[in-house]
């Protein structure tokens, strides 16, 4: 490869759920073929719970929370060690909102098929439809794998 040469980018969403799981995994596998690095991105939201005196919330214990979880779910996919590269990026906010940013400049967007939160956003689109339809590079959507070990 030649110097001039960008290494390819491929994005991949990580909520935790077992289809994100597959996603991380088939984001992998592409970039040890095209030669390219991964970056993942795992978004997070600060919840909060409004009393009498407004909304109750620590961002940095929501914070902690999330990277703990982040940290969890890349062990769960990768448990003997972290491929190569592998960039790791925590981002608050909406999910599709997140991963449609990140597609810029990215040479594919990979999402699962399922996440969390799918009943609640079914109103709204799912995050795979939304990254589908608006992301600045080409999206694959990946399905729950039948065996979670692969």
């Amino acid at each position: 490869m030649q110097s001039s040469e960008a290494v390819p980018r491929v994005v991949v969403g990580v909520d935790g759920s077992p289809s994100s799981h597959a996603a991380l995994r088939w984001a992998d596998r592409y970039a040890r073929t095209v030669g390219g690095v991964v970056e993942a991105i795992h978004v997070w939201d600060t919840p909060s719970a409004a009393g009498f005196t407004g909304p109750a919330i620590d961002p940095d214990f929501d914070l902690q929370q999330a990277r703990e979880r982040f940290a969890e779910e890349l062990g769960a996919v990768f448990p003997d060690e972290r491929p190569p590269g592998l960039k790791e990026v925590l981002v608050e906010g909406d999910p599709s909102e997140a991963l449609i940013r990140a597609s810029e400049g990215a040479d594919i967007l990979v999402v699962g098929r399922r996440g969390r939160g799918a009943f609640a956003r079914a109103m709204l689109g799912s995050v795979s439809q939304r990254c589908a339809q608006h992301a600045a590079c080409p999206v694959v959507v990946v399905r729950q794998e039948k065996d979670p070990a692969h």
